[in-house]
């Protein structure tokens, strides 16, 4: 019998072991697409190596994604520099006016038009940098990007915005002298004469006094984006189709605001919200129309 259970021994135990050593075969392989026979530490090893991999290939994602972000502030920081220039300009053409009316070299009224004009366009190049500014927010909100590169372009374009407002305030003092004489009652009658006339220089300079001065701001800043719109400077028409829609949102003229709000963002490339615009007024002002035009661009 003791024999016998030898003879076991002899043959079962070193079968045990042929069965827990890896096989030449490609067991205990971890290069192999599909390793078999792996050792609680070669697991390990495997489950490492692959979260080391992942991990590589999200800091591969993330730094182009970083890249494409750095170049978009970049383009940004292009957009900021050239409106500096422009605003450089802008000082000096004031000056060489400002000379021109001490020559009396030309008319109150022709000063006024040319305020007005550049005026205008530093209207257009806010709303240019406004939505640039709308874009890179949008993709920030989407991406990564460091703090201190975000702060720095944050701090460029506050410091561009007192510029500019700084400009604007001065440019609206050409014009407050005479308007100030007048009750404002009066200017917005003067204002309604000229826009239904189309004369639309004067009645920006009326209706802005107005927008400034807080007496009917929803009419307003409707009737001036009425006129952006028809100027066809969709950018600044939505701006203060916005202003007078937060002012006064149950306005007879909201379909008509909410139809060229539409239209502006549709001809500015923002179909996507365009639609959504000419959804609700359909659904807001069913029988109005507005309504009907919209329609057609459903």
């Amino acid at each position: 019998m003791r024999f016998y259970n030898f003879f076991v021994l002899l043959f079962f135990i070193p079968a045990v072991e042929a069965a827990s050593e890896p096989s030449a075969y490609g067991a205990g392989d971890l290069e192999s697409s599909h390793p078999y026979g792996l050792t609680r530490e070669e697991k390990v090893l495997l489950e490492t190596k692959k979260q080391l991999q992942h991990v590589e290939i999200k800091t591969k994602t993330q730094d182009s994604k970083v890249e494409s972000l750095r170049e978009r502030i970049d383009g940004l920081q292009s957009v900021i520099e050239g409106l500096a220039q422009k605003n450089h300009q802008l000082q000096i053409q004031l000056q060489e006016l400002s000379k021109k009316i001490k020559n009396d070299e030309f008319s109150v009224d022709e000063y006024q038009k040319r305020l007005e004009a550049l005026a205008t366009q530093n209207s257009i190049d806010i709303s240019t940098l406004k939505n640039r500014i709308d874009d890179l927010n949008t993709t920030l909100t989407e991406h990564y990007v460091s703090e201190e590169e975000l702060a720095k372009v944050v701090d460029e374009i506050n410091v561009f915005k007192k510029l500019v407002a700084k400009e604007l305030k001065d440019l609206a003092k050409g014009g407050k002298n005479t308007l100030s004489k007048l009750s404002k009652a009066e200017i917005l009658k003067r204002a309604e004469r000229a826009y239904a006339k189309k004369h639309y220089t004067k009645a920006i300079e009326y209706y802005k006094y107005l927008f400034t001065h807080n007496y009917k701001p929803a009419r307003s800043s409707f009737r001036l984006g009425e006129i952006y719109y028809y100027r066809k400077d969709y950018a600044t028409a939505l701006a203060y189709y916005k202003e007078s829609a937060k002012r006064y949102s149950k306005a007879s003229w909201m379909p008509t605001l909410m139809l060229h709000t539409a239209l502006s963002m549709k001809y500015t490339g923002d179909k996507k919200n365009a639609k959504l615009f000419f959804k609700a007024l359909i659904k807001k002002y069913p029988s109005s129309k507005a309504a009907k035009i919209a329609k057609k661009y459903i």
